[in-house]
Parts: C-alpha cells; sequence; structure tokens
C-alpha cells in the first residue's frame, strides 16, 4: 500500500512529505488509516537533534487517532472498522511494569526510538530504503502499521481529531499534576511552560482541587488561555511565579512545580527546585537535549529540606486504562479537549506548523488527513 508520509532524512533535519510503501501487518498488528495526528514537540526533538532518532529515514507522529482497515493474524480485541487511539507505549501487560499498574514503564518502550516493529522489523519503506517509525505507530503517515496492543479502541462517538489529542499531549500534562505531583485540594502549583503538555498540567491541577494554579510563559497568548483552562495566575518568568507562590503561602512556597518548557535545561529544574517548599515536588516532564550537563540544585538543600525532583513519562499513567478514561471525561464535560486545538494542518503543512509552534502560536496543531 502507498501511503503520504513525513519523513525526516538527517538530524537535525526537515521534514520531507514523500510517498512511502506501507507492508500489510504481521502477526498482532494491525493497519490503521489515520484521520489526524497531533503536532508534539517531542516528534520536533527529533527533528531538531535533541533527541537521536533510532533509524534514518524517519516517519515521525505518535500521537494519533484512526480506523482499522486491517488486522494481521492473531489479533483477537480488534477488527477492521474499529476506531483507535495510538498508544506510543504498546504495553505487553506481563512485564514487571505492566504488572504493577505502570504500564507506561513497560519493557516494549525499548522500542520507542528504535524505529521497527517489536519483532525487529520495519513496515514503512521509501527510495529502497526501510524507514523507522516513531514509537512503533508515526501517525505522521496517514496510512501505518502498529501492534494491536499500540492501538486502543474508543468508541466511535468520539471525533477522531479529538481522540487524537488523548494519545499524548493531555494524559502526559494531566497526569504530572494529578500522579507525578500528587496535587491535592488547597495545594499551590506552578506550571512552568503551558503549550500543549502544560495547558493540561493546568487542567489536572484544577481537576484535583488546587487552589492557585500559577501558569508561567513568556508568551501572552499562553498566559491568556491558560486562565481559560483554570489556572487562577499567569505570570512571564519564573522570578515572578516564586513571589507571587512565596506570598500566598506565608513564604513556604508552591507545593509543585511541573516544569513542561518547551526544550528543557538544568536551569529551568533549578529555578522550580528554588520555588517550592519543604518537602515540595518538582515535575520534569520536558525532554531536554540528551547532552544536557546536570542540574544547579543544592544538594544540602534537597536533603534537609527534604524536597524531590520526579520524572514523569506519559503523566504516570497507563495508556489502555487511561485514553478511555480521559474520553469519558471529555463526554462528561470535565476535560476540555475541542479547545485544545489551535489550528488543523494538511501534512505538506508540517514544517510550517512546527514554526508555528515554535513561534508560540498554538496550543496543539493537529494534521487533519481528511
Amino acid at each position: 500500500m502507498k501511503s503520504k508520509a513525513a519523513v525526516l532524512w538527517e538530524s537535525p533535519g526537515q521534514w520531507d512529505v514523500i510517498e512511502v510503501d506501507v507492508d500489510e501487518p504481521r502477526a498482532h498488528e494491525v493497519l490503521v488509516k489515520f484521520a489526524a495526528a497531533g503536532l508534539c514537540h517531542s516528534d520536533d526533538h527529533v527533528a531538531k537533534g535533541d533527541v537521536p532518532a533510532g533509524h534514518l529515514p524517519y516517519c515521525g507522529g505518535h500521537e494519533g487517532a484512526g480506523v482499522v482497515v486491517s488486522v494481521g493474524p492473531g489479533v483477537r480485541d480488534l477488527e477492521v472498522g474499529d476506531h483507535v487511539v495510538a498508544a506510543f507505549i504498546p504495553g505487553c501487560g506481563r512485564c514487571r511494569w505492566c504488572a504493577s499498574g505502570q504500564q507506561n514503564l513497560c519493557d516494549n518502550g525499548a522500542f520507542m526510538m528504535l524505529g521497527t516493529q517489536l519483532d525487529g522489523t520495519f513496515r514503512l519503506h521509501a527510495k529502497g530504503h526501510d524507514v523507522g517509525q516513531a514509537s512503533l505507530v508515526s501517525t505522521f503517515s496517514e496510512y501505518s502499521v502498529l501492534p494491536e496492543w499500540g492501538a486502543i479502541k474508543i468508541d466511535k462517538d468520539i471525533p477522531l481529531e479529538v481522540a487524537a489529542l488523548v494519545g499524548c499531549g493531555v494524559p502526559t500534562g494531566w497526569g504530572s499534576a494529578v500522579n507525578a505531583a500528587e496535587v491535592r485540594p488547597g495545594h499551590t502549583v506552578i506550571v512552568m511552560g503551558v503549550g500543549g503538555i502544560g495547558v493540561n498540567a493546568v487542567q489536572g491541577a484544577k481537576h484535583a482541587g488546587a487552589t492557585r494554579i500559577i501558569a508561567v510563559d513568556p508568551v501572552e497568548f499562553k498566559r491568556t488561555t491558560a486562565l481559560e483552562f483554570g489556572a487562577t495566575d499567569a505570570v512571564a518568568d519564573m522570578a515572578a511565579a516564586a513571589d507571587l507562590a512565596r506570598s500566598i503561602t506565608g513564604g513556604q512556597g508552591a507545593d509543585s512545580a511541573i516544569v513542561t518548557v518547551g526544550v528543557v535545561k538544568g536551569q529551568d529544574v533549578a529555578e522550580a527546585f528554588a520555588a517550592i517548599r519543604k518537602a515540595g515536588t518538582v515535575v520534569v516532564t520536558a525532554v531536554g537535549n540528551v547532552q544536557e550537563p546536570n542540574i544547579p540544585v543544592s544538594l544540602f538543600e534537597t536533603a534537609m529540606f527534604q524536597k524531590r525532583i520526579q520524572g514523569a513519562l506519559f503523566g504516570m499513567m497507563s495508556p489502555s486504562r487511561d485514553i478511555p478514561y480521559f474520553l469519558d471525561l471529555y463526554r462528561s464535560g470535565h476535560l476540555k479537549l475541542d479547545e485544545l486545538i489551535t489550528r488543523r494542518y494538511r501534512l505538506e503543512e508540517i514544517n510550517e506548523a512546527y514554526a508555528d509552534l515554535h513561534a508560540g502560536r498554538n496550543l496543539r496543531g493537529i494534521v487533519h488527513y481528511d
């Protein structure tokens, strides 16, 4: 099968929209026609060289939703016509992490950057080359093969462009507040960077009952939008956020600070660390360059103030459980999804779309195939 796809030939590099050949699904795989793909910053990290591509050429995209058009041998829970959301971590259900309810840490996550399917082979090809797939799904290809465990079945009444958002950005941000920061009623929370991830950390903190949610972003559009999604305050920099947090907590500082900037630096974490109270938590959700050096925080303060720095992958959630959960929240009016979509792009506009992301024009842009 032929498919239109956005491919990187080098990293750093630009997305090249070309035609690729797509294999038929093999055992325990499905072929999906994507309706929409989210333009997440994680894919841009590969394009900018912050994160290495496991295999070049490389087809991006790990956030998307579509319809199953073919199933391979052994597939039990999906059939042609099912609507699915791509899960970039195909939980095996049997490893230590899945068995303990931490599907986001499944050992299959080792394949996220390799570009192959679980059997170590490729399903996309172009110009005589095997094409690596982002997180085994590659939603930047209109048609793509993925593991059956990486295709989460959803109800057909949910618009697919909305459903695409719960494949990464929404649960990653929401879970960063609810699970990683352990926000509780009455807490004061700082969200550092309110793009597609941070604005959902705001939604999660509000849902968890935080009294004050301080959104931090240099872009006025994002600060204004954060207020619409539940932030109580919006400031341009961390110095102002830290001062505000201390002023409303008797000098103690925020209960937690969630770092969701575009490309995290050690100094970002240090600023968040300085803004939290004793026994507070810094959540590092943003991804930085793999060569980024250590974090300049006080080891004395870490021990004596009992502060915690917590990483968070996919919001510390389990895709097969939590993707349907978020769509139920959306259906009941407790989660804003439609409002997250700032602009729709054709796949041919993907480089323009990422330029808009860097310019701070979007919360979440999406590629709309239909």
